[in-house]
């Protein structure tokens, strides 16, 4: 008899998000708080009675983009401060970042999203590899507010999420383990001084330190003690840990 083939510990993490996602479908009222949830919660469960693999996980990133789009959008005042930093609008990470990620989670892990939105990334890593505390950098007060009842969705405890209403220029990245971030603005312009700032004060960290960057544009700023551990063209990780 021919052995069962190993599930790969990328499928494992596709597994448990979609596990999630079936919880949430089966709560009263989910609509109300991610509206269309429902609907593509149906194509999920479409596709995995077809077998097919590939169609499944388009169904789950399609639902995973519907929740993390979802919820306010920003103040007056705080629409004047992002369109000013350079700021993009609530682009989705992503399932992959889930997974290239996981090797830098302990439960003492230290994590910060910059530019978090409603926070669904940085309560996914969360869920997934529960460690010490994940901050969330958001501008937008709707936006947290929604990822607050995210969270409360999630089961996450209050104390394992620090939710930070500020500019992402206020929240310096030294005191972080691992450091998220999709291009929160663009490295011109009064941008350019946020990735400067980062730069600046992970080279003064201290202690180890691993970036996840999604269409990376840090490369050009950071000092020769960080060097990339993985790049796929859409994520680049770095690390100033010195090699094995």
């Amino acid at each position: 008899m021919r052995p069962a083939a190993a599930v790969s510990p990328r499928d494992r993490m596709l597994a448990r998000v979609g596990a999630l996602f079936d919880e949430l479908a089966a709560r009263s009222g989910i609509d109300d708080i991610v509206p269309s949830f429902v609907k593509f919660h149906r194509e999920l469960r479409t596709a995995r009675d077809t077998g097919d693999e590939d169609r499944i996980e388009t169904a789950l990133a399609r639902l995973y983009c519907v929740v993390h789009g979802s919820g306010g959008a920003y103040a007056e005042t705080e629409r004047t401060e992002f369109d000013k930093l350079g700021g993009y609008w609530c682009h989705a990470g992503g399932l992959e970042p889930l997974h290239v990620a996981a090797p830098f989670f302990t439960p003492e892990t230290r994590f910060v999203d910059y530019g978090a939105g409603n926070g669904l990334q940085g309560l996914l890593f969360q869920h997934l590899y529960p460690h010490r505390l994940t901050t969330l950098v958001e501008l937008g007060g709707p936006m947290i507010e929604q990822g607050r009842r995210l969270q409360s969705l999630l089961g996450i405890p209050g104390e394992r999420v620090d939710w930070v209403h500020a500019n992402i220029m206020d929240v310096p990245p030294r005191d972080f383990d691992v450091l998220y971030l999709y291009r929160p603005v663009r490295p011109e312009g009064e941008g350019r001084a946020f990735y400067e700032m980062f730069a600046r004060e992970v080279a003064e960290a201290g202690h180890p330190v691993t970036i996840v960057s999604v269409a990376d544009c840090l490369r050009d700023f950071l000092p020769p003690a960080f060097r990339v551990i993985h790049g796929d063209g859409q994520i680049t990780c770095f690390t100033n840990r010195p090699p094995a």
